[in-house]
């Protein structure tokens, strides 16, 4: 259809409301006039008083003068006849039945509002190179160097650069204050505090690189190639203080529960594993995924569900309940999912896919029904990250650009800390 159709509008006041004479807008069946008919005609008022009365009192209000034989019909069906006219509409009702408008569905736009432009920005499933801040600030893994991004002032900075040949793995925020962890391809991980520009923990322990992080307070997972989880803590001076084993292929997503005491995890080996820090180990795990288990996201809303996503050799959107260890909802995507995230402010939630269709998914969570579904991106969609404010998000694809979406709505208690000027800019 062409957007550029024209509406023409209806003017109310030359509209003629005059209706032909042989038109009427209700229709009375024959067989109920005619038994109206012989039920008042056929009494003591045979030139029709009684039934024009009748009118008048169900329609009209009016106390009509008539003979009380008109209510004292001995003939039970007569009487029958009589119930069935008032019920089907002769009796007048004073308070009109209230219809409620249908609530018009959200729009989302489908143009993101902002476009980073991110050379070198790889092309790699398994790593995690994306994330955005509590306080408002977006950190990029590019090749060896981490970039930051302001979504106050929108000026772009160098954080750190890597020695050759090593390369930046996985980058992840603090939820309560400006330290920045960042993972990398030599099996080290370094907590930076980004305030002062300096490092504040370095910790080495893995035989592999390291494609995911994921912080609890002061706790930071960490999972790696060499199929291993390691949890530190960085006020401990000790290597680790839970170490969990049980994938069998590279680790490459990570997310803490809400309430903080469980770690999802997904791997190569299409499982998704759930660790208890209380008891520091495995609490369960599922294997109904096809393919590699990268996109968790757990519902802030319900604390005991957890969404995971399979690769391409899968597809799907896979919830479990970690009460009753049970899957309780799949959805076929019909693309390799590659991130989920739940929204804060609504029931709601966005899936990233990768193979073939490269889109943007918003998800209606009551009913897994599409609210809309986003495209601008040339290749797959592996990076996912949410504003602080739970409004925004922003994506990363192997076309090296970052796209900044408007999808959720506002919360009423936060105020929205994104930029919604629509601009390009080179992140360099």
């Amino acid at each position: 259809m062409n957007d550029q159709t024209p509406i023409k509008e209806v003017d109310l006041n030359k509209q003629s409301w005059t209706s032909p004479k042989d038109k009427s807008d209700r229709f009375i069946p024959r067989n109920v006039q005619s038994n109206l008919y012989q039920l008042f005609m056929s009494e003591e008022n045979s030139q029709g008083s009684l039934y024009n009365n009748l009118l008048q009192s169900s329609i009209l209000g009016k106390s009509p003068t008539v003979n009380q034989k008109l209510f004292n019909y001995k003939t039970e069906n007569k009487q029958n006849e009589m119930n069935k006219i008032i019920n089907n509409g002769l009796k007048y009702s004073a308070t009109p039945t209230k219809v409620e408008p249908e609530k018009p569905p959200r729009k989302i736009n489908k143009r993101p509002y902002k476009i980073l432009e991110a050379e070198n920005l790889q092309d790699d499933f398994y790593l995690n190179l994306l994330d955005w801040s509590p306080f408002n600030a977006l950190a990029v893994g590019l090749e060896n160097s981490v970039l930051i991004w302001s979504g106050h002032t929108s000026k772009v900075s160098r954080l750190c650069t890597l020695e050759d040949p090593d390369m930046v793995c996985s980058v992840a925020w603090s939820q309560h204050n400006q330290h920045l962890s960042v993972g990398n391809s030599m099996g080290e991980v370094e907590v930076w505090d980004v305030t002062k520009q300096k490092v504040i923990r370095k910790w080495n322990g893995h035989q592999g690189r390291i494609g995911s992080l994921a912080w609890n307070n002061y706790l930071l997972a960490t999972g790696s190639r060499d199929r291993n989880i390691l949890v530190r803590d960085v006020r401990s001076p000790n290597e680790s203080i839970q170490k969990y084993v049980g994938h069998k292929q590279e680790i490459c997503g990570l997310k803490w529960s809400f309430d903080e005491q469980l770690l999802a995890s997904g791997g190569n080996d299409n499982k998704l594993f759930i660790w208890s820090l209380k008891n520091q180990g495995e609490f369960t795990h599922f294997s109904q995924h096809q393919a590699a288990v990268k996109a968790i996201g757990w519902s802030p809303h319900q604390h005991n569900i957890v969404a995971s996503g399979g690769g391409t050799a899968d597809r799907c959107i896979r919830f479990f309940n970690t009460q009753t260890l049970e899957q309780v909802d799949c959805i076929d995507t019909g693309s390799q999912v590659c991130n989920l995230m739940f929204s804060k402010n609504s029931n709601e939630l966005v899936s990233t896919h990768g193979y073939s269709l490269n889109q943007i998914i918003v998800w209606n969570y009551n009913n897994m029904s599409k609210v809309a579904t986003l495209t601008g991106h040339t290749q797959r969609v592996l990076y996912l990250s949410g504003s602080p404010c739970g409004q925004n998000i922003v994506t990363g694809a192997g076309d090296e650009t970052l796209r900044f979406w408007n999808v959720f709505p506002q919360s009423a208690s936060k105020n929205d800390h994104g930029i919604t000027r629509a601009e390009t800019i080179d992140l360099r």
